[in-house]
């Protein structure tokens, strides 16, 4: 393995273990949504308790009132009959109502303002619940298609290094070397098959070129030992005269 190969594997490893060492954001995105599920939860039942203690408040308020005005009426009556104190005793009871009536006043004017912010944070809570989940959703496809992509490049890196690439190199360096010794084998066999039947034909064939040769030769020989001339032939035209004139006087 060279340097590079070195330095590219030391890299992935370190980057394969920064990213078993951060946290899923699958699960840290369904922890936050969940998280903020429950500050929504949590402002909702604020809100509610809040409103339901200014109606109580608002209710009590009333009914101090009310109460207020009966003892007011119990004074007239008390002076009209010339109770005094019996007067003076109702307007302090009176009294009291209506401090009762402004205390509960004041906690509903106070409730007001709580439910307000209660309402805007509950509101609030809400569009950012809705806006979290829409980009949970989005954020959590990104993350597993990252994943699925870094494990397929981890699959490719590891089917293209010099080991594997030698490997099939080798291969076809042999399946190239057995193509190459069947094409020998094939042509030695078609040589052999052609030679088993035509074989003593040829063999007549070029002996019969041979004697040809020979016989050739021969007749070249004969002609250069025996040459003929014209001397030759008018000594054999003089000899059969001779014969013919022989038997012309034997007759």
């Amino acid at each position: 393995m060279n340097l590079g190969d070195r330095f590219v594997r030391l890299v992935k490893s370190n980057v394969n273990q920064a990213l078993g060492a951060m946290e899923d954001p699958e699960k840290v995105l369904e922890q936050a949504v969940a998280d903020m599920q429950r500050d929504l939860t949590k402002v909702r039942q604020a809100y509610a308790e809040v409103s339901a203690s200014s109606k109580r408040a608002e209710e009590q308020s009333k009914l101090a009132q009310g109460e207020a005005d009966k003892w007011y009426q119990r004074a007239q009556l008390a002076l009209e009959k010339g109770e005094e104190e019996l007067a003076r005793e109702a307007l302090g009871r009176r009294s009291q109502q209506l401090e009762l009536v402004d205390n509960l006043r004041g906690q509903v004017e106070g409730n007001a303002g709580s439910l307000t912010s209660l309402y805007d944070s509950m509101k609030e809570l809400e569009a950012k619940m809705a806006e979290a989940k829409a980009k949970k959703d989005q954020i959590i496809a990104r993350a597993r298609t990252a994943k699925a992509a870094t494990k397929v490049n981890d699959m490719l890196s590891g089917i293209g290094d010099g080991s594997s690439m030698a490997a099939f190199d080798k291969m076809a360096e042999k399946v190239d070397k057995l193509e190459a010794e069947a094409e020998v084998s094939k042509q030695l066999a078609a040589s052999s098959s052609s030679g088993i039947g035509s074989g003593s034909s040829l063999d007549a064939q070029f002996k019969a070129l041979e004697r040809g040769g020979v016989d050739d030769e021969l007749e070249k020989m004969k002609r250069n030992i025996l040459p003929q001339s014209g001397v030759d032939d008018e000594l054999a035209q003089m000899k059969a005269l001779m014969e013919a004139e022989k038997d012309g006087e034997k007759k």
